[in-house]
């Protein structure tokens, strides 16, 4: 079991198909929203663990274009570019940390989609600086959550812990930097596909 706080009850979402062999997989889908200056560690981390989880990710770039430069000067090339990723089909929204945070937080359309997901009851997650994106919509309002030492401030009508690593309150999901990545995404993992899976791959990852 993942020591994570859970202060209410985490509903799944899920939808399921049959294999020929009879047994049932579920099938889950998450966007990770990319802006130059994320850091590297909070996005390639989780995108790494939700595959080996089975979870489709689609990484989708706010730039306009699909290279996307990190922090620490690392270049990925993004699945697509925001409008050309509907999210029609999609199980979450991650939102990575860093210094682009601030771009996240400036593009309208990525906000317009988290607000749809928060009223819609959809899931969330963001880590580290991310959960100033959240915060500033308004979205953890009687909410507890973590962020980044330091933008607490920004987490509006929040509930903010700040002993917690990882906390899960409802729908959304927040964590508090790059130390924390595994645990986050581990999370992610276990309330997208349940505990066992999210335990085996604990193991098998030495964490």
């Amino acid at each position: 079991m993942l020591p994570i706080a859970v202060s209410r009850k985490a509903l799944y979402g899920i939808r399921q198909a049959v294999r020929r062999d009879g047994k049932v997989v579920v099938k889950m889908k998450v966007q990770v929203f990319l802006a130059d200056g994320f850091e590297e560690m909070e996005a390639v981390g989780v995108i790494d663990v939700l595959r080996r989880a089975g979870i489709t990710v689609e990484t989708v770039s706010i730039t306009g274009r699909r290279e996307v430069k990190g922090a620490h000067e690392l270049t990925v090339l993004a699945d697509n570019l925001f409008e050309s990723a509907p999210d029609a089909g999609v199980d979450m929204l991650v939102l990575p940390g860093g210094p682009g945070v601030q771009l996240l937080d400036a593009h309208a359309g990525l906000k317009e989609r988290l607000v749809e997901f928060a009223g819609a009851d959809r899931w969330i997650a963001a880590i580290c600086a991310a959960p100033m994106v959240l915060g500033k919509l308004g979205l953890l309002k009687r909410k507890a959550a973590v962020c980044y030492p330091g933008y607490e401030n920004y987490l509006q009508g929040a509930e903010v812990n700040r002993s917690g690593r990882t906390v899960v309150d409802g729908k959304v999901i927040t964590s508090r930097g790059p130390g924390t990545v595994f645990h986050f995404a581990l999370t992610i993992v276990e309330m997208l596909k349940g505990r066992d899976l999210a335990q085996e791959l604990k193991e098998k990852m030495i964490v």
